[in-house]
């Protein structure tokens, strides 16, 4: 079978997932990379995938368990991986998949314990980071709330690592309803803030109930208007000359502290 170039139909279908609209309205999206499609192979949404010569070198059980599987897997171009990616180096391994956010009443399904909720994040790298972050510490969801990027931009899915494959993510622009519906499921809503009233080395007793974390926008941080609807504020303690944190970094902070301290809670006592 001869690779398919940027002209055949599929590849020119597949080049348009790299826009939002256009994924939206076909429901599918592009994953690049050895991470993401095996994440996604595992989940069962690959419909299609497209592999360089390159990369069949590398990744040929990867080829063999997607055929294996029932994939439609198919040989492309360099030049027609290079018109499916948005990176400057292509991994030459592109996969074709069901959009993967759920409704948010989804989420909030069975008790959860943990989310990680970005509030307008426009930073796709950052959303990545912040989804990876909840599924390494075990969150239960992300929410992405108001105006925040696609997590199926092709930034995201790459800075996720795989993980927005492994857990639900959800959308919804109507931050005030996000913080209803996680009132409503028992959840606290704790918010990170410089000025809060709790510092997060004595937080403690309220990171061992289920947790809702609300991280603002990389430039503005989190609304006040917002952050006043939390139940707590938080404070993250900065014991060096560092004037603050980034979004990332202060989410990864935030999760694992609660992580650590609800799972600790678990721990059988002896």
């Amino acid at each position: 079978m001869d690779p398919f170039t940027e002209r055949t139909p599929r590849v020119v279908s597949a080049v348009k997932l790299l826009r939002g609209a256009e994924r939206k309205k076909a429901g599918r999206f592009l994953a690049e990379g050895a991470n993401s499609v095996t994440a996604a192979l595992a989940t069962g949404r690959v419909e299609e995938l497209f592999f360089t010569d390159e990369a069949a070198a590398r990744y040929g059980d990867l080829l063999a368990g997607a055929t294996a599987a029932g994939v439609r897997v198919s040989p492309i171009t360099e030049r027609a991986a290079r018109s499916l990616s948005d990176t400057v180096t292509p991994p030459g391994l592109v996969a074709v998949c069901g959009l993967l956010d759920v409704p948010l009443g989804e989420a909030l399904d069975g008790t959860p314990r943990l989310l990680a909720v970005p509030v307008s994040v426009s930073e796709p790298g950052n959303a990545g980071t912040v989804i990876r972050v909840a599924d390494a510490v075990g969150a239960d969801a992300a929410i992405l709330a108001g105006d925040s990027v696609d997590p199926h931009n092709g930034k995201c899915v790459r800075s996720s690592a795989g993980s927005v494959f492994h857990l639900p993510i959800a959308r919804e622009r109507d931050v005030a309803l996000v913080l209803e519906q996680i009132t409503a499921a028992g959840v606290q809503i704790l918010a990170t803030a410089a000025d809060g009233e709790v510092d997060l080395d004595d937080a403690d007793e309220a990171l061992a109930r289920p947790t809702a974390w609300l991280f603002g926008n990389e430039a503005h941080g989190l609304d006040p208007a917002i952050a006043a609807r939390a139940d707590h504020r938080v404070r993250i303690p900065i014991h060096g000359r560092a004037e603050s944190l980034n979004l990332a970094t202060a989410a990864a902070i935030c999760l694992y502290a609660s992580a650590r301290v609800q799972h600790r809670q678990d721990r059988p006592t002896t």
